[in-house]
């Protein structure tokens, strides 16, 4: 018999230290009295966080701290949570809560947290979720066109004319192909296309064909099914289309996507429905695609690397929007624009804006914008000069500009202007057919282009 009252009592003491290891190992602080208010224990966390030493066990806590709110617990049960604490250099948050065994109260305990780790924990929930509110601001503008008609700067003779082609176009279902160079704004089009139209409530969502690998970007149009391949998320993946559904896709660099994702693309602008990779049924969709490129599409077909069938089927509205070469008479205003919006204090001078109306612009309108967001950041006052653009574009138009050294703006802007409708006559020819496609090419009308070879004497 005393064999096993040794044994349990071994056994008692062995759970004892087992519990006493654990609360010991908690990174909060603990203290328990029982309920004669006496203190049973305490772990090293509370006594780093309050000061109060192991030298309390086995004394009333209300005479070693005569504000102890921990014996109060005891007599009316209730809980306390969030008590702020401060003692000499110390701060400290605690919970109280009763231990209650048989509906009889047996004690209570202190948990509690120093201020500095409060904080910490405070500044990391904050941290994060500006992390979440960061996100959410992305994908807002992800799923979201900005822009509209009225954003967009330009004058009859060039833009103009392709805004409002663009605006009667804007509220049907049929696809757009938007055509021009890099830089020149077909999204900002598609943009107000969107938002014009009566989908403008909907998602509006970019994809740049050219960005994703080409045995990534069906998956990432289309989604996928459940274990359609390695690494599949379980219940599978909706795509864009999906995504996009009652709104707008925007295909941008449609010229570089695969030749066999091209035959997929025409059968869900046909047949209106997609197929998940993996999967064998069809879903309904609403999208209305407007597709871009800055390649000639035509030339594609030619040689193989574009879809004739999906050409045309893209090709029902054509937009061509012309290059900033083109329209250089826009150039004052964007730069007016772009100052007004984000840089109101500064000017331009004209001498440097004569350079700027020379220059060949390969960027077009975002080349100019990152043009003028780099002088704000150089130049040492608030008027832009020759000096604050960047050298290297310097070198380039040097040569066009060393011929205009003492003409006004107007007059650079007319020099330049007869060169450009001399060399589009000269490629496309003297013919009343060559002048049409001239005028086209030109963002003008016919009767306009006659005008202006009357204007400047040029010989056809």
């Amino acid at each position: 018999m005393s064999i096993l009252n040794h044994q349990i009592d071994v056994s008692f003491k062995e759970q004892v230290e087992w519990w006493k290891a654990v609360i010991d190992s908690i990174n909060d602080g603990i203290l328990v009295i029982d309920q004669e208010g006496i203190v049973r224990l305490i772990n090293p966390e509370y006594t780093r966080i309050t000061g109060v030493t192991s030298d309390i066990l086995g004394k009333p806590l209300r005479e070693y701290r005569p504000g102890a709110q921990l014996p109060d617990t005891l007599e009316d049960r209730k809980c306390r949570v969030g008590v702020y604490r401060k003692t000499k250099d110390r701060e400290y948050l605690v919970d109280m809560a009763p231990i209650i065994v048989n509906n009889q109260v047996i004690g209570a305990v202190s948990v509690c947290k120093s201020l500095t780790e409060v904080h910490r924990l405070s500044q990391e929930l904050k941290k994060q979720n500006e992390k979440l509110k960061q996100l959410e601001r992305k994908m807002d503008s992800m799923y979201e066109a900005k822009y509209t008609f009225d954003q967009i700067i330009g004058k009859e003779a060039g833009l103009k004319g392709v805004v409002t082609v663009a605006r009667k176009v804007a509220d049907s279902n049929l696809p757009i192909l938007i055509t021009g160079e890099s830089g020149t704004g077909k999204e900002l089009f598609s943009q107000a296309i969107h938002n014009a139209s009566s989908r403008n409530g909907r998602p509006f969502i970019p994809v740049n064909c050219a960005a994703i690998p080409a045995e990534l970007l069906e998956s990432e149009l289309f989604g996928y099914g459940e274990g359609a391949f390695t690494g599949a998320k379980k219940g599978g993946k909706a795509g864009l289309f999906e995504m996009a559904n009652y709104g707008t896709l925007f295909l941008d660099e449609i010229g570089d996507m695969s030749y066999d994702l091209q035959a997929k693309l025409l059968r869900v602008l046909q047949e209106r429905k997609i197929r998940r990779v993996g999967e064998t049924i069809d879903r309904d969709i609403d999208v209305r695609v407007i597709a871009a490129t800055h390649r000639d599409l035509q030339h594609l077909v030619h040689k193989n690397r574009f879809r004739e069938d999906l050409f045309y089927r893209l090709n029902v509205i054509r937009l061509q929007v012309p290059s900033l070469r083109e329209r250089r008479e826009d150039i004052p205003r964007l730069i007016d624009s772009f100052l007004q919006s984000a840089y109101s204090t500064y000017t331009i001078e004209e001498q440097t804006l004569k350079f700027l109306y020379c220059y060949e612009w390969p960027g077009n309108v975002r080349e100019l914008k990152n043009v003028i967001d780099y002088a704000t950041c150089i130049a040492e006052g608030t008027e832009i000069t020759l000096h604050d653009l960047p050298e290297s574009m310097i070198k380039q138009g040097a040569e066009l500009f060393q011929q205009q050294p003492n003409r006004s703006l107007q007059g650079v802007m007319e020099d330049t202007e007869r060169r450009l409708i001399q060399e589009t006559i000269n490629y496309f020819g003297t013919g009343i057919e060559d002048k049409k496609k001239a005028a086209k090419s030109l963002g003008i009308s016919l009767a306009t282009l006659y005008n202006k070879i009357k204007k400047y004497n040029i010989g056809s």
